[in-house]
């Protein structure tokens, strides 16, 4: 009983005590987004494209609303493909319409701890976040629905992964 009193009570002394190094890694500071925008080749998908590096970075922003702290990561992201495939593509599995960019998180004042992957998104990850009663067989890769799930799921994902 009282071996298990100990260690209730130190795994709750260790919990407490690490609590504010993980708020101070999950904290963000500034978010930054470049993109290519010489990889956009499909002229009406342009319309919505050519805008992606500032949409997505207010889209991460807007995801970390209550994360925001002067000594929070960074997050950098570069967007160096878009793949963005017509509904017959998808549909006969000839190619699929993707967002890839590679994400760095340095930890705040400590350029030694930092994470780096690279991100892909397609549009089946993109799924959730078409307005409720889309059908996403009919959504074409030049579409502002298709443009904005593409988007949400990427920061979506950005968010999801920051530790």
């Amino acid at each position: 009983m009282f071996t298990k009193l100990i260690a209730t009570t130190l795994t709750a002394t260790l919990l407490l005590s690490a609590a504010p190094v993980f708020a101070a890694l999950s904290t963000v500071k500034e978010v930054e987004v470049t993109a290519d925008l010489t990889v956009i080749t499909n002229v009406k998908a342009a319309a919505y494209w050519t805008t992606v590096a500032d949409d997505l970075e207010n889209a991460i922003v807007a995801n970390l609303v209550d994360r925001i702290a002067e000594d929070g990561a960074k997050i950098s992201v570069d967007i160096d493909e878009l793949s963005l495939a017509s509904s017959f593509e998808s549909a006969a599995n000839i190619a699929d319409s993707k967002l890839v960019g590679a994400v760095s998180v340095t930890h705040a004042n400590d350029n030694t701890a930092f994470d780096a992957y690279a991100l892909a998104v397609g549009i089946a990850d993109a799924g959730p976040f078409f307005p409720e009663g889309t059908d996403i067989a009919m959504i074409t890769g030049d579409s502002k629905e298709h443009y904005d799930a593409m988007i949400a799921a990427f920061a979506a994902r950005v968010v999801a992964d920051l530790k």
